[in-house]
């Protein structure tokens, strides 16, 4: 009989990752313990992955509020600051914007509006439209804001995140002006120097920028590039993709990935015999019905993955077979035509093909990495690996 199961994402326990732990004997002695306690089949192709959080602790990759101070000092002048497009969120923002403005004298601080970029919500779209409020051309001061939307606070965290960005400006010893605007250029009404905090747009906010005159521009991916003191960076992302780690450090995205997930790899197969996939993952992609938010707060979902992670599914639409090219077969004659359709594949490219419309055209790493994510959670599960089963598996798998 023809085993029931397709996809199967699990959670797996492990220990609590500290600096200088050595993630690879960890993370395949979790995978090997869960094989061995819970009865698991390993099979070619399955996929191991852990959250880029336990990489980056055991790398030791953190920075201080004074690390970035220095750094933005170093390259913004030390003088007023245009800090524009952050995030809303204190886990990812708040001990970063701590470090920018203590590294500063005066930090005018621009909120794109109705929401940041990754979707949480500043102002409702229908009251905009109540107050003639048009979010591509206008530009509006603190006063305004409130004088139009009032005090809004997040549905989820209770935050008006509006006067919480503002008092930890204050709170770190730099004046604060707070606009609203969705065009970069806005801001050099009131300095040339700016830190633009956008994570996927970041690379044409910085070309808006420079060619309206800019004097300096950088990104939140170009601060903590290099070591301060001793102290982490990430000479790809800066601090892009950072967490709180304490009230006065965050953890940053982990570096030098690739011969880890590879070291994974070899050792599974060493031990299992079977070759399986490796990444590590951070933020994935869903939309909150409520909170609004995309997730995506990370620069990307993965930083490393084995070789066999490369690529866009290629897959037909069951759905379509059945009510198009078979829609005069049923049961058990269905079943055969479609498993001989799926069988004729012969690995060349399905787009374009009417058969493969409504499967999903995204990478293979940004949708295992957002079921990994969704898998994991964000609290205290203490799931830091997922293993996956089946993920490649089709309707002719037995």
């Amino acid at each position: 009989m023809s085993r029931m199961l397709g996809t199967v994402s699990m959670g797996v326990r492990a220990p609590i990752i500290r600096q200088g732990d050595n993630l690879t004997e960890i993370v395949t002695g979790s995978i090997l313990d869960a094989i061995r306690i819970d009865g698991v089949t390993p099979r070619d192709r399955d996929i191991v992955a852990m959250t880029e959080a336990i990489v980056a602790r055991a790398q030791g990759n953190y920075v201080s509020v004074e690390n970035i101070a220095q750094d933005v000092r170093s390259k913004l002048g030390g003088e007023t600051v245009g800090v524009i497009f952050p995030i809303l969120s204190r886990n990812r923002f708040a001990i970063c914007l701590r470090g920018i403005a203590s590294g500063c004298k005066k930090v005018v601080l621009m909120l794109s509006y109705p929401s940041d970029e990754v979707g949480n919500h500043l102002i409702d779209w229908d009251m905009m439209d109540q107050h003639n409020v048009d979010p591509y051309r206008d530009v509006l001061t603190e006063e305004k804001y409130r004088e139009l939307f009032g005090f809004v606070t997040h549905p989820f965290t209770g935050v008006d995140y509006v006067d919480y960005y503002k008092k930890l400006i204050q709170e770190s010893g730099a004046e604060a002006e707070i606009v609203f605007a969705n065009d970069p250029r806005a801001i050099l009404n009131f300095t040339k120097n700016v830190l633009n905090c956008d994570i996927h747009t970041r690379a044409r906010t910085k070309r808006l920028l420079k060619a309206a005159g800019a004097e300096r521009v950088f990104g939140l991916d170009e601060i903590m590039t290099a070591p301060i003191n001793g102290s982490g960076y990430n000479e790809k992302y800066g601090l892009l993709g950072s967490n709180k780690a304490t009230e006065d450090t965050v953890k940053l995205f982990p570096r030098d990935c690739q011969d880890l997930v590879e070291d994974i790899q070899k050792r599974l197969l060493e031990a299992t015999g079977k070759h399986m996939e490796v990444m590590v993952y951070g933020d994935g992609a869903f939309k909150d019905p409520v909170g609004k938010i995309w997730e995506l707060a990370d620069p990307v979902v993965s930083p490393a993955y084995t070789a066999g992670l490369e690529g866009t599914p290629n897959e037909l639409k069951l759905k379509y077979l059945a009510d198009n090219d078979f829609a005069n077969l049923s049961g058990e004659a269905l079943r055969e035509a479609i498993k001989d359709k799926i069988q004729q594949k012969d690995g060349s490219s399905l787009v374009g093909n009417m058969a493969a419309q409504g499967t999903t055209p995204r990478r293979l790493t940004d949708l295992i990495g957002s079921l990994c994510d969704l898998t994991s959670g964000s609290g205290d599960k203490g799931t830091p690996i997922i293993y996956i089963q089946g993920y490649f598996d089709n309707y002719t798998n037995e």
